[in-house]
């Protein structure tokens, strides 16, 4: 007796998958070993991912508590977030942006989907700099946008450069550009800056500015992209500066006209973002000695990584110039810098991510430390990675 149709006894076929194959996030991985370690006892050092350990500051947590007692937290856009952030720009770069400019996202990321899916079109060349932070590649392929990949190695201080993006184009539609960089702490000058945008406007390419690193640097502060051109799109974030990822808030800066057609795409994909965060992110901005405490913190642990990694032959690192990690050639050491992650977080505890999220071509020869725990973990990993370090076999090449 043949089984009905629609029956648990009939196989049906599958559905065919679809959809953008899009790399996973190897640090993500390291984090998912160091939770398993912890969770067994061991005691870990998280240099893996890039979040200050030192946590949310003291104001910020004090008007969530306010607002958790009093607010219905309902979907809320807050002018006053939105107005606080115009004079952010008005104190630290000079600028007048109207608030009408800015909008609040959930976060840099969801910023950066609203901008690619908003700003471009299928098939769209979006150039990003290798190394470089690995979800623009992955979200703009995830979107049918075609990631273009621009070397910007030690060779060039990995920074990208005006000539490097004409070397790529015709055809580029637009640019993500970071400084300070993630992974290497690269910055871009203003002259430096100011070429870039000129060659974007005379190539017709829009311009993407990430700045969720802008506050950290240890020389020189950090040039907004708005002060060089005015019809850039600025993303930033309240995560790193003021040590807040898990409360998912940022905020776009573009053009009248285009801040009008991205805002449907903030809503229509997020909605708003989460409003105890906005609250929060507020008290934040008030709160400058905390920050400026955060600041001198990573200065110390950027010197004792620096000199701690140089005695131990990790030499081929470029100081930082901004944001809170190193970017190290272990390639003495290794060919494979997920599988080295992995068997120095299980021997020692030292949480690191690979290079390979970061560059697909070279990054099997580099590991990134994050700076932004505490200076007592800074000097405990330089304890326990030194006599590791001693023990591993030297490549050839």
């Amino acid at each position: 007796m043949s089984a009905r149709a629609g029956s648990p006894a009939e196989t049906p076929n599958p559905v065919p998958l679809r959809g953008v194959d899009v790399a996973p996030f190897y640090a993500g991985k390291i984090g998912r070993q160091a939770a398993e370690q912890a969770r067994a006892g061991q005691s870990i050092i998280p240099m893996h991912f890039g979040q200050p350990t030192a946590g949310t500051p003291p104001k910020a947590l004090a008007a969530a508590a306010r607002v958790l007692e009093a607010d219905p937290t309902g979907y809320v856009e807050s002018r006053e977030l939105i107005e606080r952030i115009a004079r952010y720009y008005r104190d630290s770069h000079g600028l007048e942006i109207a608030p009408a400019r800015i909008l609040l996202t959930a976060g840099a990321s969801a910023a950066l989907v609203a901008v690619f899916a908003g700003l471009f079109e299928p098939g769209d060349r979006i150039g990003v700099g290798r190394p470089g932070y690995p979800a623009y590649r992955n979200a703009v392929r995830a979107l049918g946008r075609e990631a273009v990949e621009i070397d910007c190695g030690a060779e060039v201080g990995f920074r990208l450069s005006a000539a490097a993006i004409g070397a790529v184009a015709p055809g580029l539609h637009g640019l993500v550009v970071a400084s300070p960089a993630n992974p290497t702490g690269a910055m871009l000058s203003r002259a430096q800056l100011a070429a870039l945008a000129r060659e974007c406007r005379r190539l017709g390419i829009r311009l993407i500015s990430d700045e969720i690193y802008h506050g950290l640097s240890y020389g020189e502060p950090a040039v907004s992209a708005l002060e060089v051109d005015d019809d850039a799109v600025v993303i930033n974030s309240f995560s790193k500066l003021y040590r807040m990822p898990g409360w998912r808030l940022g905020w776009m800066v573009a053009p009248p006209a285009l801040a009008t057609r991205l805002s449907p795409y903030v809503v229509n994909f997020f909605l708003t973002p989460p409003t105890i965060s906005q609250h929060a992110a507020l008290a934040a901005f008030e709160d400058s000695a905390e920050l400026e405490r955060s600041l001198a913190s990573y200065r110390v642990n950027r010197e004792l990584l620096l000199a701690g990694l140089r005695s131990m032959g990790i030499d081929k690192v470029s100081p930082p110039e901004g944001a809170f990690y190193l970017y190290a050639d272990v390639g003495h050491l290794t060919r494979d810098s997920l599988a080295f992650c992995q068997q120095l977080l299980r021997e020692t505890g030292i949480a690191t991510a690979p290079g390979i999220d970061f560059d697909t071509l070279h990054g099997h020869r580099f590991i990134r430390f994050s700076f932004a725990v505490s200076t007592g973990e800074v000097r405990r990993a330089l304890e326990l990675l030194a006599p590791w370090v001693a023990r591993q076999p030297r490549l050839e090449g």
